[in-house]
């Protein structure tokens, strides 16, 4: 009797998995500072539950010299993207899936330098102007 609800909750489950839809998602990868293409970027998938919580399993796939990948077969609804190349920031955005065909591009940015406090930022305009440490206090009280 187990056996037998087991096995009509996995025939279930695949005919559910049939019926979904699905599409055909194609990545295009871009250098943001010049358009070129980015090639051998990884592309990675993850689906999304309802609750924002990352699924489990994933798809990898690697753009070709033209910053190009696709994959058929993608089921419709959220789908949780990162995209990871040498020499680029790390990108990552949710995104829906809801038609058969899908394009996407992303541009990648060059690293920005990072912001040190110890860094002398007087020549940046942007940069608050440097307070003055106030004069001690001369006591009339001996030591």
């Amino acid at each position: 009797m187990v056996l037998a609800v087991l096995s009509l909750a996995a025939a279930a489950t695949a005919q559910k998995d049939q019926d979904e839809p699905t599409a055909i998602v194609n990545f295009l990868i871009l250098k943001d500072d010049n358009g070129k293409p980015v090639r051998n970027a990884a592309v990675i998938m993850h689906p999304v539950n309802s609750r924002g919580k990352q699924g489990r399993g994933g798809l990898e796939l690697k753009t070709d010299l033209e910053g190009k990948s696709s994959y058929d077969g993608i089921p419709y609804g959220k789908l949780r993207v990162q995209v990871l190349a040498q020499g680029f920031q790390t990108y990552g955005e949710d995104f829906e899936v809801n038609r058969p065909k899908m394009q996407f591009t992303i541009k990648l940015k060059r690293p920005q330098g990072q912001y040190s406090i110890y860094d002398d930022h007087a020549k940046d305009s942007n940069a608050p102007a440097k307070q003055e440490s106030p004069p001690e206090k001369k006591s009339d009280k001996p030591n």
